[in-house]
């Protein structure tokens, strides 16, 4: 449940749809979903059990396994790598967190009643131009982080995880069924489910493994820091169907939720990162019981970023902690100041910094392009190599405890072959 609470987070909610809205709707989401099911799948499973025997944070469980496998100990650098992307990812993310515990106090206050389409700009815009403001929110959001990884990660999440997530689960669907009662339900339905397929390319296909593995959790080193927690006999298989039907669920009800209002409301649905805050604004503004109702959207939200954030930063500490030699709360205090540190740059290029390029990209978008579009495949490839060639297939075949040896030979055969030739192939014509 603590993985679930990890991949259900903004990475469904606040991502999935706009970057949906930025390659072309239906065609994104058919590469996503064919992504998420044929790559994102058999790495989450290498990447939990890869956890569950090692045993220890990514780069000392990598260097245990290639040790047992009789391979190198370089092959360390592989976790590196993935903390190094969950660090990255979490300079942009946190600022997101803050926006929505910003939402959440101003859903509480009442802010969204009878606000219109410009009133949502204009709120958010504001929001953008206030780094104090954002840093503010931003350092609530890894605080709260900091104190949840520090009294304990699996407990405290399970126990939040089991109750809450179906509580946003049920509220989006409530969202859903107030937008099929107007006809921009149809658009927003053939938006997402009727692919033009002329628009898939080779773009699309990197955005969408990107998409696919930042939503789900792939190659962020928190699957396999839970891995490590995760007791033996427990099915290795069956948890990680679990987080990927929770996880593509969420991310289509998102879809089915924003856009139907993006049409009603005459918004653009390439709306980039701020589309989520300023639509749903003006569906709280418009429902009865609109403040009850955004309020306990925003607070479920908030629990689900606040689980994702846990999820980033577990292994940074667990990491930080063993290298260093420090007790885990001076850990989690040094690694939750480096983390505000670098997310004032991504506060002030909302605002100071607005108008900087490198590549014809903002900082953020910068960031976000190396993060999800560049070090999430490789990561992803790599993991997948690991399992696929290095490991001895017996260790894996152990953990993975299938009944039936075809089971194990189907999933091996994907990570030997299947995985890392698309994974290549979808990084090779993305960035060419």
């Amino acid at each position: 449940m603590a993985a679930v609470g990890f991949a259900i987070g903004l990475g469904n909610i606040w991502r999935f749809p706009y970057v949906t809205g930025e390659n072309g709707g239906a065609a994104f989401v058919l590469v996503y979903l064919g992504c998420v099911l044929l790559i994102g799948l058999p790495i989450v499973m290498a990447e939990i059990a890869l956890g569950r025997r090692g045993g220890g944070d990514p780069p000392l469980a990598f260097a245990a396994l290639a040790l047992q496998s009789s391979a190198s100990r370089r092959w360390s650098w592989v976790g590196h790598l993935n903390l190094g992307t969950a660090f990255l990812v979490m300079a942009t993310y946190a600022t997101v967190g803050g926006w929505v515990l910003y939402y959440l106090w101003s859903a509480a206050n009442g802010a969204f009643v009878t606000m219109d389409q410009m009133g949502a700009e204009q709120y958010f815009d504001g929001l953008l131009a206030s780094p104090g403001v954002m840093f503010f929110w931003m350092a609530m959001a890894l605080t709260l982080t900091g104190m949840i990884i520090a009294l304990g990660v699996v407990n405290g999440i399970e126990r939040a995880v089991r109750v809450l997530m179906p509580m946003l689960f049920l509220l989006m669907v409530g969202l859903v069924i107030y937008n099929a009662t107007d006809p921009s339900f149809g658009e927003g339905w053939a938006y997402l489910f009727e692919a033009d397929f002329t628009k898939i390319n080779g773009s699309v296909f990197l955005a969408a493994i990107g998409q696919a593995f930042f939503s789900i959790g792939v190659a962020l080193a928190g699957m396999m820091i839970f891995g490590a927690y995760l007791p033996k006999g427990q099915s290795i298989a069956r948890f990680s169907v679990l987080i990927i039907i929770a996880d593509t669920a969420i991310a289509l009800l998102a879809g089915l939720m924003i856009f139907p209002l993006v049409f009603r409301y005459g918004l653009d649905p390439a709306g980039g990162v701020g589309l989520i805050f300023e639509v749903l604004p003006i569906a709280f503004g418009q429902l009865p019981a609109g403040i009850v109702i955004g309020t306990g959207f925003f607070l479920l939200l908030a629990v689900a970023a606040i689980t994702s954030m846990v999820g980033f930063v577990e292994p940074l500490v667990a990491t930080w902690s063993r290298i260093t030699g420090r007790s885990r709360k001076i850990s989690v205090f040094q690694v939750v100041m480096s983390l505000m540190g670098v997310s004032i740059a991504s506060i002030l290029t909302y605002s100071h910094f607005a108008d900087q390029r490198l590549f014809g990209l903002d900082a953020n978008g910068l960031v976000d392009f190396l993060s999800n579009q560049i070090m999430l495949p490789m990561g992803g490839l790599l993991i997948a190599i690991f399992s696929g060639w290095v490991l001895s297939p017996l260790v894996l075949a152990e953990e993975f405890g299938f009944s039936k040896p075809w089971q194990f030979r189907c999933l091996h055969g994907l990570l030997r072959y299947l995985v890392p030739i698309a994974v290549m192939l979808i990084l090779i014509t993305g960035l060419s």
